[in-house]
């Protein structure tokens, strides 16, 4: 993973305008491009202060959540590649490299569906020592997206408690900044 990206060269500072034609494909790619779009804004400029944070004892810190989200991301990117989980180890990397990789895994994975005929093909796999289990991609939608969504609505919430609000100007029903 190349740790060396700026701000303007990670996927989803915007989203791209949406395809002409509706699919179920494109449709399921869009879902991934706003959980992209939110997690780039609500991950940009956090600080180690931020990543830090937790608002209890028994919450999650900042970078926790991030490793979290990365994760997810993982999960989502392994099904649009037909591979299965098989577990992750993130500990070595830095913010920095998590947040490229979680944005680059969404990028390649709504990229993949919204180029598919047929999305019934990206099941969400699970191997581990006791066995395998398969889900099917509706579970996507309930399980890894909406997931990581809710998570990202807790970095900005423990971001904006830890002193460093996300900009204001990113539009979550645009998928742009505003002027």
């Amino acid at each position: 993973m190349n740790s060396q990206y700026t701000n303007e060269e990670l996927p989803y500072r915007e989203i791209a305008e949406p395809p002409e034609e509706y699919s179920a494909g494109a449709v399921l790619g869009r879902m991934v491009d706003g959980l992209g779009f939110r997690y780039y804004w609500a991950s940009e400029g956090l600080t180690q202060k931020d990543l830090n944070f937790k608002p209890s004892e028994d919450a999650r810190t900042t970078s926790e959540t991030i490793d979290h989200i990365l994760g997810l991301s993982t999960t989502i990117l392994n099904s649009a590649i037909h591979k299965p989980n098989e577990g992750n180890d993130f500990s070595s990397m830095t913010f920095e490299e998590k947040r490229a990789m979680t944005l680059t895994n969404l990028k390649r994975a709504s990229d993949i569906f919204r180029s598919s005929e047929d999305i019934s093909e990206f099941t969400i796999v699970f191997k581990r020592a006791q066995g395998s289990s398969e889900y099917p991609i509706w579970n996507h939608i309930n399980g890894p997206i909406a997931d990581a969504i809710w998570h990202c609505g807790q970095l900005v919430s423990f971001r904006r408690s830890s002193g460093n609000p996300f900009n204001s100007k990113a539009s979550m029903f645009q998928g742009k900044l505003r002027d």
